[in-house]
């Protein structure tokens, strides 16, 4: 029995680190597979929108017979309760968790894994979280209107403070009150929550992947800040919920100003972290390291392969000799809005590859739905370990013209309206990418 639960704990582990859902992630320390850690991103188009929400998940010997338990991390030291159903404390109210009574044919069974689980904690996250408190279909009144607004409004700016940037200040070291870089920052066990469940306090599975998707929705989180600051001015407090009690609230003021400052900083630290990777490697290159060899012989695979795809129109080359760091230049199609063009492309590569995963800059100017306004390229990489992949991919990334719709890719927000608005702005957004691929060639 026990072995079999190993088993299927494992399954659903490895189909959830092989799917394509980008905003699920899991993790576990090899030592203990009943011990997961968990990263949910807070779904578009909601106060948690592009938020990183960290769950501990401990699976019991009888799984899946019974549920496994569920613990919330991002709690800003067991301080901050980010839904009605989740609270300070970490406890996650869900019926199939049995730490809820829902409706007849909601519990748990062992049909649902930890997929299943971590969804349904998803969907808690929508875009009037005010509706999971009990009683809600009866709430019609002005002053139960305003209550949801203002709960709506208290967990977007909280979610920006907690979930992102005290996270990112974390993973980088940067002393939030002046921007200064001190000692990378050691969760501490007890206020995260995270001895409940085993955990050491230096296992952060998901630092790199919340490097790379900070960098991606960097333009999402600076609208935010804008709309908000316009309605929330600077130390003007949080209104406090009917359902919130001593100990399981969310409190505090509204700083927008501060959290934009903030945010800048993470952001001008990652660019030169990427800066920092090319530095080490020019130096694990004259020593000849394992992996400066390993990527060199990889950078000439890619060159034969792409040499013998006459479909594409590239080339690759290493900065200054540099195999961390690798350009691309991509030639655009005939006869399709990149017709002219010639986009830039650096690849920025760790000296903790793979383990640490390459960040994409476009160079070159362009208007595109998958290109920010500062060149972050979003694209979805088959063989992280692969380099080869990465060409691959960022090729595909530009060159999609009818991409299916998925609001976690679309990094441009002025070009990802028009991409999906009106056939009159999409005819708009073509006219800006055919401009920015003719002009290009003079960047």
């Amino acid at each position: 029995m026990a072995d079999q639960s190993i088993l299927r704990i494992t399954r659903e582990l490895r189909d959830i680190q092989r799917g394509s859902d980008l905003s699920i992630a899991v993790a576990c320390k090899d030592s203990n597979v009943r011990h997961i850690r968990a990263l949910i991103i807070g779904p578009p188009d909601t106060p948690y929108e592009f938020g990183f929400f960290e769950f501990s998940v401990k699976f019991g010997r009888e799984y899946p017979t019974k549920s496994p338990a569920v613990n919330s991390l991002t709690t800003n030291g067991g301080r901050t309760r980010f839904n009605p159903n989740i609270y300070a404390g970490g406890k996650v109210c869900l019926s199939i968790l049995g730490t809820w009574r829902g409706e007849r044919g909601e519990e748990w069974s062992s049909a649902q894994g930890l997929e299943s689980i971590l969804i349904s904690i998803q969907s808690l996250m929508s875009g009037n979280p005010y509706e999971n408190e009990p009683g809600f279909e009866n709430s019609n009144t002005d002053y139960d209107k305003k209550n949801q607004q203002a709960y709506v409004a208290k967990i977007r700016h909280e979610t920006l403070r907690v979930s992102v940037i005290e996270r990112l200040e974390g993973y980088l070291g940067i002393n939030k009150y002046n921007g200064s870089y001190v000692m990378p920052y050691t969760p501490d066990v007890e206020t995260d929550n995270r001895g409940d469940m085993g955990f050491e306090a230096a296992f952060e599975p998901f630092k790199d992947k919340v490097k790379r998707l900070f960098l991606w929705y960097y333009d999402s989180y600076v609208k935010a800040i804008d709309e908000e600051s316009k309605k929330h001015s600077d130390g003007s407090r949080f209104e406090k919920m009917p359902f919130e009690g001593t100990g399981n609230t969310m409190e505090g003021t509204f700083q927008y100003t501060d959290l934009m400052t903030r945010l800048t900083v993470i952001r001008m630290r990652l660019m030169q972290e990427s800066d920092g990777w090319v530095t080490e490697g020019k130096i694990a290159a004259s020593k000849e390291s394992s992996l400066a060899n390993n990527l060199q012989r990889q950078f000439e695979q890619t060159v034969e392969l792409f040499k013998k795809n006459d479909a594409i129109a590239l080339d690759l080359e290493l900065v200054d000799s540099n195999p961390f760091l690798w350009q691309l230049v991509l030639f655009g199609r005939p006869m399709t809005n990149l017709d002219g063009g010639m986009f830039r492309v650096k690849i920025y590569i760790s000296p903790q590859f793979p383990s640490e995963l390459p960040r994409v800059k476009v160079e070159t100017p362009i208007f595109h739905h998958r290109v920010s306004k500062d060149g972050q390229l979003c694209f979805l990489v088959q063989k992280p370990d692969e380099l080869c992949s990465y060409v691959e991919a960022i090729v595909a990334a530009i060159e999609d013209e009818n991409p299916a719709y998925d609001p976690r890719t679309l990094v441009n927000l002025e070009a990802s309206r028009l991409f999906w608005g009106s056939v009159e702005d999409r005819k708009v957004y073509s006219r800006k990418l055919r401009r920015s691929a003719q002009d290009s060639s003079e960047f």
